[in-house]
């Protein structure tokens, strides 16, 4: 407020000196007046008051701090109604067994819209927010997360396999989406899919598949049916008695490199200390939020961060 006085103040003392006859109060200063300024002189000297007194009018209304905290309330309220949605509509694990409808697929895809409209980022791509763990909360329609988790179900009923969750992590350049699977509710294991990512612009990026993991199971043995357990131990024994090179190799999982065979590009059309939003070339969304707590620099970093 203090500002916006002192800009009108200003604008005063200028009408004031080239008019003695004015009697306009302060209240009266308004983007359709500015145009007196020009009917008091001509010349160079005319244009060049014009464009001061409507920059410090428009400085004291658009910049001021009302405006500012209006914003980030609303975004804040975006943040809110879309983390909400996932929940009415049944959250991770309706999404992948398809058990959304399409009232609440549009629903959510409504509140994504309006909370990348307020994306405090200007720079995602470079920005310190970007980098970390995060959570996958929801895939479009024809996304690659989806397309997997609807093979998977098609393939083998909910009683025998689970996807339980999937997350992501990026560091350095590089990304792993790590899946996490459940087999007959007692098997636990992972399938990792490593890729490089690079800079393509301040929003777009380019992802390059290096390398597939399916990890060695580990079973939940507190979890095993009774009937089941004697074969589970003749199984632990049988793999024990391998040579130890065949047990490493089956301990550390199948690997199957993929360097040279798929890429794809997609940009970060939303992104803040919480949820990142990104869009591959047909425009379908993925929302992630993060899963390891802001570090110390992103902390002390603005949310309206450009490079």
């Amino acid at each position: 407020m203090a500002s916006l006085q002192g800009s009108f103040s200003a604008i005063s003392a200028i009408r004031s000196g080239f008019s003695s006859s004015s009697s306009s109060s302060l209240a009266g200063v308004s983007f359709v007046r500015l145009p007196e300024c020009d009917r008091r002189r001509s010349g160079d000297r005319r244009n060049r008051l014009r464009m001061p007194c409507r920059a410090m009018v428009q400085q004291a209304v658009h910049g001021g701090a009302p405006a500012t905290y209006a914003k980030e309330m609303e975004r804040l309220s975006a943040k809110e109604s879309l983390l909400l949605a996932f929940k009415d509509a049944g959250g991770f694990e309706a999404l992948v067994t398809g058990k959304t409808t399409d009232i609440q697929r549009i629903d959510v895809n409504e509140r994504i819209t309006g909370l990348e409209r307020l994306n405090p980022t200007p720079r995602p791509t470079t920005s310190p927010f970007l980098e970390g763990r995060w959570n996958f909360e929801w895939f479009g329609f024809g996304s690659p997360g989806l397309s997997a988790a609807k093979i998977i179900f098609e393939r083998f009923p909910s009683t025998l396999a689970k996807l339980s969750k999937m997350d992501l992590l990026l560091k350095d350049g590089y990304a792993k989406v790590t899946a996490h699977f459940k087999l007959l509710n007692s098997i636990e294991s992972k399938c990792i899919l490593s890729t490089r990512v690079s800079i393509e612009g301040p929003l777009r990026m380019k992802e390059e598949y290096v390398e597939g993991i399916l990890e060695s199971p580990t079973v939940v043995e507190e979890t095993i049916p009774e009937q089941l357990k004697s074969a589970y131990s003749q199984a632990v024994n049988t793999v024990q008695q391998l040579p130890v090179p065949i047990r490493d190799a089956v301990a550390s999982g199948l690997r199957v490199p993929l360097s040279g065979t798929f890429q794809r590009l997609f940009m970060i059309s939303y992104l803040d200390e919480e949820i990142l939003i990104i869009r591959d070339a047909a425009g379908i969304p993925e929302v992630l939020t993060r899963l390891d707590p802001p570090s110390s620099t992103m902390a002390e970093t603005s949310p309206d961060y450009e490079s």
